[in-house]
């Protein structure tokens, strides 16, 4: 009962504790070495920053013109399904320790099983994204002459966004959690307070845990105004449910609006 009452105290002075060392040095548990502050987490921040936007990136390239083809032709539903529950079952940890043997210790081998690990969600929910766009729409672009790029780009994308960016949003934020594995493959990030506790001490690992978790939530926050930001102004929330097709899509207005009548 002693143990559970001194339990809130106990965690209040392990946080300030936590937070003291992201801003002011201190020597490590092991001595000899100071540890902490504010230039190692911003260096450790950057880091697992460039880390994680690298896999973020090059996973898009793959994953959303792969998802937007094989959702606009209605074909590889069980390519793009598999590679969302294949992409959970696998560990990342896993990845790393197979890459060492081909890729060896450093940044290519973090940054390979971060991509693998991001691609997943992306592909899937673009292709489910694309394939709930109403037909409607699609077969009224086409017969206005749109080209299938065209269809893809100025119709599908479009009414898919928020499908997209979902994905999108899952993979940031698995990445910039999973990251934290860096440094067992030399890596310095956010996770070497984590992973090597005996030298930063439990100050160290909870700083560096809340920092990851607020990257984690600014990420998502970012990609959320992005996503808003980048969806047609005919299509965001409280003009989405007019009526017509051509009033949900402004850009086949437009177009339609040239045609003879």
């Amino acid at each position: 009962m002693n143990a559970v009452a001194g339990t809130p105290p106990f965690a209040a002075n392990a946080f300030v504790e936590a937070i003291e060392f992201l801003i002011t040095p201190r020597e490590s548990v092991t001595g000899g070495v100071q540890v902490g502050g504010v230039d190692e987490m911003l260096t450790l921040t950057a880091n697992h920053m460039l880390l994680s936007a690298a896999a973020i990136a090059i996973a898009c390239l793959v994953a959303l013109p792969l998802g937007l083809w094989l959702g606009h032709v209605g074909k590889g539903e069980f390519l793009a399904i598999s590679a969302s529950n294949v992409g959970r079952a696998v560990p990342t940890l896993a990845l790393i320790a197979f890459f060492i043997a081909f890729l060896g210790l450093g940044f290519l081998n973090v940054l390979a099983a971060l991509t693998l690990l991001a691609i997943p969600p992306i592909l899937t929910n673009t292709y489910v994204g694309v394939r709930g766009v109403d037909r409607d729409a699609v077969d009224a672009a086409r017969g206005m002459g749109m080209t299938e790029p065209q269809i893809v780009r100025r119709v599908e994308l479009p009414l898919s966004l928020r499908s997209v960016f979902g994905g999108v949003q899952l993979s940031a934020i698995s990445v910039v959690a999973t990251a934290i594995l860096g440094p067992l493959a030399s890596v310095e990030t956010l996770g070497t307070p984590i992973v090597s506790v005996n030298v930063y001490g439990q100050a160290g690992l909870l700083g560096a845990s809340i920092l990851v978790a607020a990257l984690a939530i600014l990420i998502n926050a970012l990609l959320g105004v992005a996503q808003r930001a980048l969806t047609p102004r005919g299509l965001k929330a409280g003009r989405s449910e007019a009526p017509g097709i051509l009033r949900r899509i402004p850009f086949l207005q437009r177009q339609g609006s040239a045609q003879p009548t």
